[in-house]
C-alpha cells in the first residue's frame, strides 16, 4: 500500500470512528489541549476508561465529519463553531460532573515560559530568596521591594507579578525560575458542553441541587412580585393576594360594626386584652399555689400533734 493510500485509509478510519461516537454518545465535552503532553493525555485516558472516550484530531477533519453526519442529526451543527484552536472531544454517557472532576485533577505543574500567556494571576509571596545581594538590581527592574537579611535578598511583601491573560516576559520568567516557582498548571481545559442537542458553558456542571433550588425560588419570587404589582393573578402571587385580601377585610371589620368569627376574636382581644392575659397565668400558677398551700397544712398538723403530746405528758406527770 502506497503512502497516499495509507493516509486515505487512516482518514477513512478516523471518520468512521468519529461518526460512530457521535451516534453512540449524546454528551460531549469540548476540551482545550494546549500545553498537554502525550504522556499526560495517556494518563487521562486511563482514568476515564469505562466512563468516557477521548478523541483528538485535526480540526479540518473533525469539521468535515460533523458536516457530513449533520444530515442525520442537525443539532450537531452547533459543534462547528466550537472546533477551533487545539481542541478535542470527550464523549460520555454518565454524570458529566464526575468526568469534569477527573479532568480537573489531572493537571501538571509547569514553569512560566517567556512569550506564554498567563492563564492565572501570579503572586510572588514575601520570602527569603536565598540569592546573593549582588542580584538586587534584578528585583529593582521589576519594582519588587527587597531588603538584605543575613547576607541574602528577602522580598518584603507579596507582589502580583502577572495578571491573567498577560504575556510572560523574559524578566518574569527568569525571576520565577530563580525562585523555583512553577505558577502554571496544564491539563484538559473544559470550554463548552454538548448535551442532547443543547450547548452550554462548563460552569453549569458546578451547580448543585441547592443552587438550582435557590434560582427556582428566586424566579418564583420575581413572578409573584410582578403579578402583585400589575394586578395579574398567578399561581405564585395567589397566596399573597389572598393574604392581602384577608388583611383588608379584617381592617374593615375592625373599623366598622361588621364582624365574622376570626375578626370577632380579635375585636374581643382589643376590647379587653387583660382578660386574655389573666387566663394564661392563672392556669399555670394554680398548681404551684395549691402546692404551697398544702405545705403549711402539713406543718400545722405536726404542730397540733406536738401540742397534744405535750398536754398528755403534763397530765401524766401530775397524776
Amino acid at each position: 500500500m502506497s503512502g497516499a493510500d495509507g493516509t486515505a485509509a487512516r482518514k477513512q478510519q478516523y471518520f468512521g470512528k468519529l461518526i460512530k461516537l457521535l451516534d453512540e454518545y449524546q454528551k460531549i465535552l469540548i476540551v482545550g489541549i494546549d500545553n498537554v503532553g502525550s504522556n499526560q493525555l495517556h494518563k487521562v485516558r486511563q482514568e476515564l476508561r469505562g466512563k468516557a472516550v477521548v478523541l483528538m484530531g485535526k480540526n479540518t477533519m473533525i469539521r468535515k465529519a460533523i458536516r457530513g453526519h449533520a444530515q442525520n442529526n442537525s443539532s450537531l451543527d452547533q459543534l462547528l463553531p466550537l472546533v477551533w484552536g487545539n481542541v478535542g472531544f470527550v464523549f460520555a454517557k454518565g454524570d458529566l460532573s464526575e468526568i469534569k472532576k477527573i479532568l480537573a485533577t489531572n493537571r501538571v505543574e509547569a514553569p512560566a515560559r517567556a512569550g506564554a500567556i498567563s492563564p492565572c494571576k501570579v503572586i510572588v509571596p514575601a520570602m527569603n530568596t536565598g540569592l546573593e545581594p549582588t542580584q538586587t538590581s534584578f528585583f529593582q527592574a521589576l519594582n519588587i521591594p527587597t531588603k538584605i537579611a543575613r547576607g541574602q535578598i528577602e522580598i518584603v511583601q507579596d507582589i502580583t507579578l502577572l495578571e491573567e491573560g498577560q504575556k510572560v516576559g523574559a524578566s518574569e520568567a527568569n525571576l520565577l525560575a530563580k525562585l523555583g516557582i512553577k505558577p502554571f498548571s496544564y491539563g484538559l481545559g473544559l470550554s463548552q458542553v454538548y448535551d442532547n442537542g443543547s450547548v452550554y458553558s462548563h460552569k453549569v456542571l458546578d451547580m448543585t441541587d441547592q443552587d438550582l433550588l435557590d434560582k427556582f425560588h428566586s424566579g418564583v419570587r420575581n413572578i409573584a412580585c410582578v403579578g402583585l404589582q400589575i394586578g395579574y393573578p398567578t399561581v405564585a402571587s395567589l397566596p399573597h393576594s389572598i393574604a392581602r385580601g384577608y388583611k383588608n377585610v379584617l381592617s374593615v371589620s375592625l373599623a366598622t360594626d361588621y364582624t365574622f368569627p376570626k375578626a370577632q376574636k380579635l375585636k374581643d382581644y382589643l376590647a379587653n386584652p387583660g382578660a386574655f392575659a389573666a387566663q394564661a397565668p392563672a392556669a399555670t400558677k394554680a398548681p404551684a399555689a395549691s402546692g404551697k398551700e398544702a405545705a403549711p397544712k402539713k406543718e400545722e398538723k405536726k404542730e397540733e400533734k406536738k401540742e397534744d403530746t405535750d398536754e398528755d405528758m403534763g397530765f401524766g406527770l401530775f397524776d
